[in-house]
């Protein structure tokens, strides 16, 4: 890149520095920011709107000050805002003239909403404070005194939630709903009930806004069509967008644009329309090819991202800019026209429609100069800026050029700064930061980005503190200095944890975000940790290149990320009950060994943890992640066809020299029996089992017992001999069709059921018609079955929403799995100590499916899960089955030995991978 490119940013310069001087911000315009900061606040503000009164009035209007208020109110509908300050204000002289001290904080609380929508902020905060005074140190408790005062709570919460003071917000409305209540307006109690939703949501409390707004549904069935019941139900349909789920919400919002219609209300049907689009954008983001390679070496805050589109992607991303179209076109005030018109530039880059984005953004450019500051504003300038990045990264053009940007996020610094609002401060003084990081101006960089994460300490903002700590970590390490970096990616992956209930629900972007937005940080941490002091040429590195501290340091990174990868499948904590610590029970057993393989950009490595030593072997085989992912993407192809066996064993070598090789004689010195796997990205997808040593002719599961952990702690591990096998059995055997899907029967699922009957005496059976969700719930209320097997269809998914098992009536998504085999308030020292899932597989084409099977043996609370990556409707599945049984009742035998005697019988009678292979046990081994 040339000097010449970056001599615009020396126009901004003297600006920059005063900024640097007072202010310190923070921001990161990327999808991420969008995801967890501007879809949350501006979308909130600016797509949702705020169920605010237009007008405090009194329920009659009769004198001259009055007539007044009413004149205002009328003036303000109107868009006259500058006669209805000036009409207010001559109410407010009449009000205390009579000494109407109600009268007069009416007419205040109207004059601050005016002032408001001028933009003109500390007046406005000051009518409010003086309304509210008035109104407190008030004798009269009267009926109009308390309506008065909730209207005036509510647009104080609109205005504190408009200034960024969301906490404020949501107590403001807290105390207008208990006033509503004392004055028996339902209506009002609605209102206020709805903007607490919204502000829980700014807040990233997801689920409480799920709840709220639940709790609302039995109001509103009693209520005609109305537009507080519309602004209802479109503010249920965003949170469910916001919790992922996507379906449900696009039909409430249907709900609501179909009463906005019937009340003929066009700002209701604009602000409908727009949550709408932004559901239809999540639905295609939810679409996008998993297939995709994804390298994180080089992912920053400012990167833009683009991955392949699938088909069923455009077809809802172009659903979407439909209606962000109609919601332009319907929209009535400037500053949701703008944000539906930003919404839809984000399509047409997403379409790739460069010619139509440039055109877009023109118009878009011309508005934002003419609209007054506020935080919604200051919000869609930014969401703005971060578009036009990314255009200009896709289109390398001249127009628009770096230094339009830049002065857009200028402008928005200034803009918040007149009205006290510090995030948006801090946001685009952050995003200019990653600017100059994107021009390669590293001190200016650092210097914005410094100053963007003292603001964020500051104000105690996490959610923008480790974007600013990561973007710091990103700039040291491209300067060599390792040290520091590490400890800035330290310091994000610590600010991440203390957030991880507030990050569980990323959406719009569902596991995008997570993907592009919060992985890249520990992924990048871990890589730093696991640099080696010196090149090394060989093929594998010596153990003593790399700390204790920090081998233990990458380890534990791992762990974390593996854990927040589950939270956000889930969109809540998954891990409440105290763990245990794999290195603990692996001292205890004295023969197990953990392994942590890790696929880094430039270098596999394989953390070792043996028995009853505190020291970790670390390994690192320089394969690039691309010759990696490359070579198990066909390996997981092969497995599935069965006459690929020679592939399989030449490709299944190739990982063996990898992984196990260079491990084989410490494993073999310390005699270890079982091999417990902490497995990362595709290594995931391929059962251990299979990875065969060509110099003994033997794979590996002729030489171990395996077992893979979905982390490195286990909750509360027992041994199965310690207790009685008892089990509860159920399977569908013929063809269904539910929910839109065809299910081919399962002919020899009878047969494996009847020979597990012969194996555990002492069992229970639901077969098909009775196999459904309430018998099984109540046949585990009867009995604690320490197995359940479950022989169905069933597909393991990154997307919780198509992870499911098959009953005879209905999808069991695996969001419901905590109610089907999970009592409420069960204790883990009665959970069920296995669970078997025959005949479901992991979705072809997404590399992260195992995420749906982590995710089912997390949500199950069974200690142990039995699965398949991929369905064998064979009579070989009865046999293995049914030897795995026998082995179970054998008390001197662990679960993972079961499996491998079971898989080696197998192998012996059916040589080919493909029937012996896709059992893998999930969880605790012993």
């Amino acid at each position: 890149m040339t000097k010449k490119r970056f001599r615009f940013f020396l126009v901004i310069q003297r600006f920059l520095k005063s900024i640097i001087l007072t202010y310190k911000s923070r921001f990161y315009f990327k999808k991420w920011l969008r995801i967890i900061t501007i879809a949350v606040l501006a979308a909130l503000l600016s797509i949702w709107g705020i169920s605010v009164p237009a007008f405090s009035e009194f329920p009659q209007t009769q004198t001259n000050a009055q007539l007044l208020v009413e004149q205002g109110r009328k003036l303000y509908e109107t868009g006259q805002l500058s006669e209805a300050v000036t009409v207010l204000q001559q109410a407010t002289d009449a009000f205390n003239l009579q000494k109407d001290e109600l009268g007069k904080a009416m007419a205040l609380s109207n004059l601050s909403l005016v002032f408001k929508q001028l933009g003109q902020w500390e007046k406005a905060e000051a009518a409010i404070t003086q309304s509210l005074n008035l109104l407190k140190n008030s004798q009269l408790k009267t009926h109009d005194f308390a309506l008065i005062l909730a209207q005036t709570l509510d647009i104080q919460g609109n205005l504190q939630l408009e200034l960024g003071k969301t906490e404020q917000a949501l107590d403001s409305w807290k105390q207008s709903a208990n006033t509503y209540a004392q004055a028996g307006d339902e209506v009002g109690i609605t209102r206020s009930l709805i903007n607490q939703s919204m502000a829980q949501q700014a807040l990233g409390l997801y689920r409480q806004a799920r709840t709220t707004l639940e709790e609302l549904q039995p109001r509103l069935e009693q209520q005609p069509n109305s537009l507080v019941k519309a602004t209802t139900l479109r503010s249920f349909g965003d949170v469910l967008q916001l919790v992922g789920d996507l379906e449900l919400s696009f039909k409430v919002l249907q709900q609501s644009q179909d009463i906005a219609k019937k009340l003929q209300s066009p700002s209701e049907i604009s602000a409908t329309l727009l949550s709408l689009g932004n559901t239809a954008l999540a639905l295609g983001n939810s679409q996008i090819s998993q297939q995709d390679s994804t390298s994180f070496e080089n992912y920053a805050p400012l990167h833009c991202i683009n991955r392949p589109i699938s088909t069923e992607s455009v077809k809802f991303f172009q659903q979407a800019a439909q209606f962000y179209e109609e919601a332009v076109i319907t929209a009535t005030s400037p500053i949701s026209q703008i944000q539906a018109q930003i919404n839809h530039l984000s399509i047409l880059l997403k379409l790739q429609q460069w010619s139509q984005a440039k055109k877009l953004s023109s118009e878009i450019q011309v508005k934002l100069t003419k609209i007054p500051a506020s935080h919604t504003a200051n919000y869609a300038q930014i969401h703005f800026a971060e578009n036009l990045v990314c255009l200009k990264q896709a289109t390398n053009e001249d127009i628009p050029s770096w230094k339009e940007i830049a002065q857009i996020l200028a402008t928005s610094v200034e803009q918040a700064k007149s009205i006290g609002d510090e995030r948006s401060v801090a946001y685009a003084l952050g995003a200019l930061g990653g600017l100059y990081l994107e021009n390669q101006d590293i001190p200016n960089a650092q210097k914005l980005t410094e100053q963007a994460l003292m603001e964020a300490q500051a104000i105690k903002a996490g959610d923008i503190a480790y974007l600013w700590q990561w973007q710091l970590g990103y700039i040291l390490r491209i300067q060599g200095d390792l040290t520091g970096a590490i400890a800035d990616y330290t310091e994000a992956v610590n600010t991440l944890k203390y957030l991880r209930n507030d990050l569980i629900a990323l959406n719009p972007d569902v596991q995008f975000s997570f993907r592009d937005n919060i992985e890249p940080v520990y992924r990048q941490l871990v890589d730093l940790l696991l640099q080696p002091s010196s090149t090394v040429s060989t093929k594998v590195n010596t153990k003593e290149s790399i700390s204790q501290k920090s081998l233990k340091q990458a380890r534990d990174i791992l762990e974390t990320l593996q854990l927040a990868e589950l939270e956000n499948f889930f969109r809540e904590a998954c891990l409440k009950a105290a763990p245990e610590q794999i290195d603990e029970i692996v001292d205890k057993t004295d023969a197990t060994a953990v392994i942590y393989p890790i696929i880094l950009p430039d270098h596999l490595d394989i953390i070792l943890k043996l028995p009853n030593q505190a020291k970790l072997s670390h390994y690192t085989i320089n394969k690039k992640a691309r010759e990696v992912e490359s070579t198990l993407d066909k390996l997981q192809q092969y497995l599935r066809e069965p006459d690929r066996i020679n592939d399989v064993n030449k490709l299944s070598q190739q990982i063996y020299n990898w992984l196990i090789k260079p491990l084989k004689s410490e494993l073999e010195r310390t005699n270890v029996k079982t091999l417990v796997f902490v497995l990362d990205g595709d290594l995931r997808n391929i059962p251990m089992a299979v990875l065969y040593d060509n110099q003994d002719k033997k794979y590996l599961i002729q030489k171990y017992a395996i077992s893979l952990a979905p982390g490195l702690q286990l909750i509360e591990p027992k041994s199965l001999q310690k207790v009685k096998v008892n089990g509860l059995i159920a399977g569908v055997t013929e063809q269904r069709r539910i929910e839109g899907h065809s299910f081919a029967p399962l002919k020899n699922v009878k047969v494996e059921l009847q020979q597990i009957q012969l194996a555990i005496p002492r069992n229970a059976e639901l077969l098909n018609q009775t196999f459904t969700k309430i018998n099984v719930q109540n046949q585990i209320k009867k009995a604690p079955y320490t197995v359940v097997h479950i022989a169905t269809h069933g597909e393991f998914s990154s997307n919780p929403n198509k992870t499911f098992i098959l009953t005879w009536d209905q999808l069991l998504k695996v969001k419901d799995f905590d109610n089907l085999i999970r009592l409420s308030g069960q204790r883990e020292s009665s959970a069920i100590e296995l669970l078997v899932l025959s005949a479901c597989e992991t979705a072809q084409g997404d590399k992260r499916a195992t995420l749906g099977l982590a995710g089912i043996a997390v949500r199950a609370g069974a200690r142990s899960t039995l699965a398949t990556l991929w369905a064998v409707d064979d009579e070989s599945t009865a046999e293995f089955m049914s030897q795995f049984y026998q082995e179970l009742e054998n008390s001197k035998v662990t679960k993972a030995e079961a499996l491998r005697r079971a898989q080696v019988k197998l192998l012996t009678d059916y040589e080919i991978p493909y029937l012996w292979a896709p059992y893998i046990l999930v969880g605790n081994w012993l």
